[in-house]
């Protein structure tokens, strides 16, 4: 059966893509059956209809309060009926409501290397404090702001120099490479949250999460290591 994907965006859309094209290129049993976006102008409408693939936005300007804006958000996702839901810089606060709605199939990826540096400004924020590693991370969604169980980083050097733009560039080439493996996890039955504990192949994954070695950073048919 095909496990239905639903990706919410906000921006450019540059992990949609990424996505988009790990599917095209490596066929697996998933298919991206809609975008979604609470800007109309967020360019990653674009690189979704450009794929066939329906694009549409929830203007969050259009409603009162956020409660109201996720219940209209969940009835429109639900018409697609997904399997996963994947944020790919979508960037709202989700109520708990939310949350719970989708509890289990709901993952997103943060820019930093989590539980470092919740919220905005990951990469300033990484060379302020002198940090010599800094990434990107997978995880599922709970109520607490990128604070679920943990799943996947990628790692990536600070170097002498670095401003926020240039380490954002790295971090984000290192995110094209991480959300798929991830994706392609959940698609496979071999990712699933167990009693609130993210779990690969049956085991749980350490709470810090797996890392993916930048040197092989192909880890699809990588084995469970703890």
């Amino acid at each position: 059966m095909t496990c239905r994907i639903l990706v919410l965006i906000s921006g450019s859309g540059t992990n949609l893509q990424a996505l988009i094209d790990d599917l095209g290129s490596n066929p697996v049993d998933g298919e991206i059956v809609a975008v979604l976006s609470n800007r109309a102008d967020a360019q990653g409408l674009e690189r979704a209809r450009r794929a066939g693939i329906p694009a549409l936005a929830v203007d969050n300007r259009d409603y009162a309060d956020r409660e109201t804006y996720d219940q209209a958000l969940i009835a429109e996702i639900d018409r697609f009926e997904p399997d996963l839901v994947l944020l790919a810089g979508f960037m709202r606060i989700l109520t708990e409501k939310f949350v719970t709605h989708y509890r289990g199939f709901l993952l997103n990826i943060h820019p930093s290397l989590l539980p470092k540096y919740k919220g905005l400004h990951t990469h300033q924020r990484a060379i302020d404090a002198g940090d010599t590693e800094h990434g990107s991370t997978v995880h599922f969604v709970t109520q607490e702001l990128d604070g679920g169980p943990l799943v996947l980083q990628a790692v990536v050097p600070v170097l002498n120099g670095d401003t926020p733009v240039t380490l954002a560039s790295r971090v984000q080439r290192q995110e094209h490479d991480l959300y798929p493996v991830v994706m392609r996890w959940f698609i496979q039955g071999r990712l699933r949250l167990v009693e609130g504990r993210a779990c690969l192949d049956g085991h749980p994954i350490p709470p810090a999460g797996l890392v993916m070695n930048e040197l092989n950073n192909d880890m699809r048919e990588h084995p469970y290591a703890s």
